[in-house]
């Protein structure tokens, strides 16, 4: 008999430390000791359960049989089954061997079926799939092998619940912003320590710009949760968009409180980002809200991404407002909408560089923001076409971008 004491005192402490329920872990326990009971005393495709009594100790055994009928299973004759398994599949044909084995339904096996007028006779009104459990004798003395097999079941076991544990509590940080420090670097990807888990940021993910320390603590975007075994299933970011949205979220309450929106973001990490914002309630400046008193709030998001600038321009139902404030902070005399989503922003000859941008980042950025095709001119010289000065490759190839509701993260 256990000594449920020490158990349970063991469960707990268990519990504490990976996080789970110690119900969750008694399962664990109980799943390892039919395993152990099942190499010592079992039979091969046996399906044993265990249940352990939490105030006495004493363990209960038994079999459990799925009830089917001919439906459900296939018989196999004595001999015919060794008869299938001489035979030597033809070159090339290991594709029909494991499409026809796919097709074909489980062998009959007594230890874990039992036949439909079998079950009847034990249970009246037994149905095909039912399970039904038969006692087996108790035994608690288990040899070293089944021993080392409990053990071997109970940390694999608990990993997977840790696992799924934390998946579970992950799923619901997806597009949050979370803290964690830099643990170790491997082929280009950075791996955070985040507490109960290690997230990873890929190379792509990560801002070109910044140089990263082991030990260092920063912030990350929870960019997606994945059950892939092999790696890490937190996918952090901090070259995503959805980054700058969610930094200026937690600086300013009007986004909070849907006072203020963000229409669209578009950005070059490292480099410069542009947002549109808007106002759902009357007599609230959008833009004022988001760059905060003397600049606090957008010189704080800027401070997070390694100073890089922040261009808070706002957002118009009108197309021609819009692609005027997206090219801040030029100053745009008018703006000219064409067909085909193009549109050409007029500026003064001194405004000419600054609205490009440097390597056209500026107008580039613009064209994503906005979604159109745009091609800055001097308001001097308004049929010379300046080099660099045209972005929008949606727009020219006549797609017509994700609007407003439908857009999507634009990342650059």
């Amino acid at each position: 008999m256990l000594n449920i004491k020490e158990l349970t005192k063991a469960v707990k402490q268990v519990a504490e430390e990976k996080g789970l329920e110690p119900e969750k872990i008694m399962e664990v326990i109980e799943s390892s000791i039919a395993a152990a009971y099942k190499r010592e005393y079992g039979e091969r495709g046996e399906v044993v359960k265990c249940k352990l009594d939490e105030k006495t100790g004493s363990l209960q055994f038994w079999q459990v049989k799925t009830v089917v009928d001919e439906t459900t299973v296939r018989f196999v004759e004595e001999g015919e089954e060794e008869a299938e398994a001489a035979k030597k599949p033809e070159a090339g044909s290991w594709k029909l061997e494991a499409a026809e084995e796919a097709d074909k339904l489980p062998r009959y096996n007594e230890e874990r079926h039992i036949l439909l007028e079998d079950a009847e006779k034990i249970k009246s009104d037994a149905k095909v799939g039912d399970e039904l459990a038969f006692p087996l004798e108790t035994h608690e003395d288990f040899g070293r092998i089944a021993a080392q097999t409990a053990k071997q079941v109970i940390l694999q076991k608990l990993r997977e619940s840790e696992r799924d544990s934390i998946l579970r509590e992950w799923h619901g940080k997806e597009g949050q912003i979370v803290s964690g420090a830099v643990q170790r670097f491997e082929r280009g990807n950075i791996y955070v320590d985040l507490g109960r888990t290690i997230g990873v940021m890929f190379a792509n993910e990560s801002i070109p710009s910044e140089h990263y320390r082991a030990g260092e603590r920063l912030r990350f975007l929870v960019y997606a949760v994945q059950e892939d075994t092999r790696m890490p299933g937190i996918i952090l970011s901090r070259a995503n968009p959805r980054f700058v949205t969610e930094l200026f979220n937690t600086e300013v309450p009007e986004l909070a409180e849907g006072a203020v929106e963000i229409k669209s973001i578009a950005r070059e990490p490292g480099n410069r980002t542009k947002v549109a914002v808007a106002s759902t309630v009357d007599g609230v400046d959008p833009v004022g809200a988001l760059v905060g008193q003397r600049g606090t709030r957008v010189n704080a998001v800027t401070n997070e991404l390694g100073n890089e600038k922040i261009d808070i321009a706002e957002w118009s139902e009108d197309p021609e407002m819009f692609i005027a404030n997206s090219l801040s902070p030029a100053k745009v005399e008018r703006v000219e909408i064409l067909p085909r989503r193009e549109a050409r922003a007029f500026v003064p000859e001194s405004q000419l560089s600054l609205a490009i941008g440097k390597g056209g980042q500026n107008v580039r950025l613009a064209a994503k923001l906005t979604g159109w095709k745009i091609d800055v001119r001097s308001q001097s010289n308004p049929d010379e076409a300046v080099e660099g000065a045209s972005a929008g490759e949606d727009a020219e190839s006549g797609q017509i971008p994700p609007q407003d509701d439908e857009r999507e993260d634009i990342i650059a």
